[in-house]
């Protein structure tokens, strides 16, 4: 199964993400996923987010198909899917602390940090003390 992004279209209140789904030896079918703005979640989407959630609610409902039962060709996302969404390609940061806090992943154990003060500058290629 290939499913490739389309395109999108701007409506007053939403965005349409258009996908063409060629599955041989089925005929190549057209899938339209929508995403409202009434979604209190919509700010948190960025517009390059837009595909990457509706291609994967597209390939979701994809998988589900039967024989005898076919994924809808006008899909909506909704405050769930945003929810999963955001929480999957963007989690929380650390709300306190820093990144040097880390131990670093070349070496772990913590970088120690010595106090310059009371010490001369040096060049640091050679050593010696600066006039």
């Amino acid at each position: 199964m290939f499913i490739q992004f389309a395109g999108y279209d701007i409506e007053a209140n939403s965005r349409i993400y258009n996908f063409d789904v060629m599955d041989p030896p089925r005929e190549a079918r057209e899938f339209t996923v929508e995403i409202e703005s009434k979604t209190s979640r919509w700010g948190s989407l960025k517009l390059q987010d837009g595909p990457g959630i509706c291609f994967e609610r597209l390939r979701r409902e994809l998988e589900r198909e039967t024989p005898g039962l076919y994924a809808d060709s006008h899909l909506r996302i909704g405050e769930r899917d945003v929810q999963e969404y955001l929480a999957r390609q963007h989690p929380k940061k650390k709300a306190f602390g820093h990144n040097s806090d880390l131990a670093n992943p070349l070496n772990p154990q913590q970088t120690r940090v010595f106090p310059a003060a009371g010490r001369p500058f040096e060049d640091f290629r050679t050593r010696k003390p600066f006039p």
